[in-house]
């Protein structure tokens, strides 16, 4: 790209600038604190100034319950930024480069024509605020109400505020514009099911919430296949053929879910190729620095050293990697040890003490026992496994957070199925089986979790128009509320256990798929309007992928093939004979069939879509020609240091 080409570029994203994207929350003062006492300064006015000189727009906001800092940017002070960060952006040769500002129009926009993405531009917002240091040669004293404290030398501003209590919060704010915009367009819609504006939620929100959205409504979508099917199974009459209704039901079942997760697989890409971000080098980010090629320096006095001592390192990382294995081994025992002798017993006392119970009274005082004390370990083996990470020689944050989601699914895995698997196998009692089923799709997701975020959208929305005086009060008690992002891994959890439960018992209850599919148009929405009515603003989150939720999807497929053919067995030997006849044998070699269609289709679906292959070798072309003699003379200069 010329020069003349870059200057455009740069002289039109001069022009842009943030709305107010990031604000920090601070006690109110009284009018006769705010100026300080004598001569020594306010902290408050130090923080506005301080944040005015580093080129930040920044508008006071006197709330009821405290003062909020709002602030902007102009689009040239977050390029500063990001080159001061050394900040890795795509570029139009779909190679990943340090950004430079005189630079500008080398590098990839947003879907919404911005420069950075929410996820970067939050990033250059904490780190300019963070930045702000005593640079003087003495400390400063600053006070706030009655209270004095000294600003020392080199020390962060805001984290010295933090730690005197001034600064309650830093946190995104919410466009008003936007969030209208997306409220109107996505959250109150409801024409269409299951569309959603994906790449707006992605410029807003960022790319965990953003890909979140994206499979959810995706498995939304699918959902409708099952649940016609499984719907007509249970409402025509098939006549003589009605023998074959169920395990053809099953069949399509199981190839829904294999196609379904491929699908998923070429959406992802496809979808990250559109936001421009290269999945292979944030794969590459989270394994960290240990074994970054670059890391290890060329310097003139390590050069030898490092010549001879790459065996040596070699045996270093490689003795750390099967550390880390045995590591991840012990404490997955750990937790499976304290399912099987801890959770499993409790779980069977209870649904046998369930079954035995004649009178509903009692079966509710049961009930509410059970989840009680169900929460209370759930708890307990959270922190057990948060604490058992911390000793796991995981590599980059990604990996850790996987590592703790599968030890979280098994908790959850057996305190959600093992009253089902015992209605199932044991007792053989279908219809007790669909009871549960029915109660815990409609009853528990669908009634309780996604009717609340609308009623306490209307409370307060009536709240708002009765009061306004009660208007700032509102928006500081949403915007300081702690609650857990939406798409973070209990959401995902959620989403595990609904797949979980109606795979399984599929052939039980073929028409549960309506209901999962019901329950899931409403998810959106709801999930909508509480991002965008009554949580504030998440702070953006990398990832690419959905991650170890994917293993876990695969792994409940083949745990549905092996219920389902428990269930088959269930139904058609309803004199338990359990012997090996035509039928049963027949069912052994639907499971085994199953198994090879599960494992064979996977491989019939490319993982990404043709434009996206024919992309990336286009830019690996393009990289090689720009990047190929300066790769030469970098090599030419390391072998001359070697010899």
């Amino acid at each position: 790209m010329g020069e003349g080409g870059a200057g455009e570029g740069q002289g039109a994203a001069v022009d842009e600038a943030t709305g107010f994207e990031v604000g920090i929350v601070v006690p109110k003062l009284y009018r006769g604190a705010a100026a300080g006492c004598g001569e020594v300064e306010n902290c408050v006015a130090r923080l506005v100034r301080e944040l005015e000189d580093v080129g930040l727009i920044v508008e006071r906001v006197r709330g009821v319950p405290a003062e909020f800092i709002k602030l902007s940017a102009p689009m040239g002070t977050l390029g500063r930024v990001a080159a001061e960060m050394n900040m890795k952006k795509l570029t139009y040769i779909g190679m990943e480069l340090q950004f430079e500002w005189d630079q500008v129009g080398a590098f990839v926009r947003q879907p919404d024509g911005s420069l950075f993405s929410w996820r970067e531009r939050f990033a250059c917002f904490r780190h300019l605020i963070y930045s702000i240091v005593n640079k003087t040669d003495s400390d400063i004293t600053l006070s706030f109400d009655d209270k004095e404290f000294h600003w020392t030398q080199n020390e962060s501003l805001l984290t010295r505020l933090e730690d005197e209590g001034i600064v309650k919060l830093v946190f995104p704010l919410h466009d008003e514009i936007k969030r209208k915009q997306l409220l109107r367009s996505w959250a109150l819609k409801w024409f269409d099911f299951t569309w959603q504006p994906i790449d707006e939620i992605y410029s807003y929100f960022g790319t965990k919430i953003a890909i979140y959205f994206s499979f959810l409504g995706m498995y939304t979508r699918w959902l409708f296949f099952p649940a016609v099917f499984g719907l007509a199974t249970q409402l025509i009459d098939f006549g003589s053929l009605q023998w074959l209704v169920l395990p053809a039901f099953f069949f399509f079942v199981i190839s829904w879910a294999v196609f379904f997760l491929q699908f998923w697989k070429r959406k992802n890409s496809a979808v990250l190729a559109r936001w421009g971000i290269n999945y292979s080098f944030s794969e590459y980010k989270t394994m960290g620095n240990e074994l970054d090629p670059l890391s290890f320096s060329m310097a003139d006095d390590n050069v030898q050293q490092r010549k001879f001592g790459a065996p040596k390192e070699k045996s270093i990382v490689q003795r750390n990697e099967w550390f880390g294995v045995l590591l991840r081994i012990r404490n997955n025992a750990i937790i499976v040890l304290a399912i099987i002798c801890l959770q499993l017993p409790f779980e069977l006392a209870y649904a046998h003490l369930y079954a035995i119970t004649k009178t509903e009274a009692l079966r509710y005082v049961l009930t509410a026992v059970y989840l009680a004390a169900i929460q209370y370990y759930t708890r307990i083996g959270g922190k057990v496994s948060v604490t058992l990470i911390k000793y796991e020689n995981n590599q980059g944050e990604q990996s850790s957070a996987d590592s703790l989601v599968y030890k979280v699914f098994g908790l959850y895995f057996m305190q959600s199925y093992i009253g089902l698997f015992y209605h199932a196998s044991l007792h053989r009692n279908i219809m007790a089986l669909r009871q549960v089923l029915i109660k815990r799709l409609i009853v528990l997701e669908n009634l309780i979790e996604n009717s609340i975020p609308y009623l306490n959208y209307s409370y307060k929305k009536y709240r708002a128009v009765q009061d306004v005086r009660n208007l700032f009060h509102l928006v500081a008690r949403k915007n300081m509320r702690k609650n857990r992002q939406l798409g973070s891994q209990f959401d995902f959890l959620e989403l595990t256990l609904q797949f979980g439960m109606i795979m399984m018992f599929a052939c039980a209850f073929p028409s549960i798929f309506c209901f999962a599919a019901l329950n899931n148009v409403t998810e959106i929405r709801a999930d909508a309007l509480k991002l965008l009515v009554m949580l504030k603003r998440p702070a953006p989150r990398d990832a690419a992928t959905i991650g170890a939720w994917l293993n876990i999807f695969q792994f409940l497929v083949v745990m549905a093939i092996c219920t389902n053919c428990l269930l088959l067995v269930c139904l058609y030997d309803e004199e338990g004979k359990w012997k090996i006849e035509p039928g049963l044998a027949a069912i052994l070699i639907m499971e085994h069939a199953l198994f090879l269609i599960k494992f064979g289709f996977s491989h019939f679906v490319p993982e990404e879509p043709a434009w996206v292959k024919a992309n990336r070798g286009r830019y690996v072309a393009q990289a090689q020609n720009v990047c190929s003699k300066q790769l030469l003379r970098s090599i030419a200069k390391l072998d001359a240091k070697l010899e």
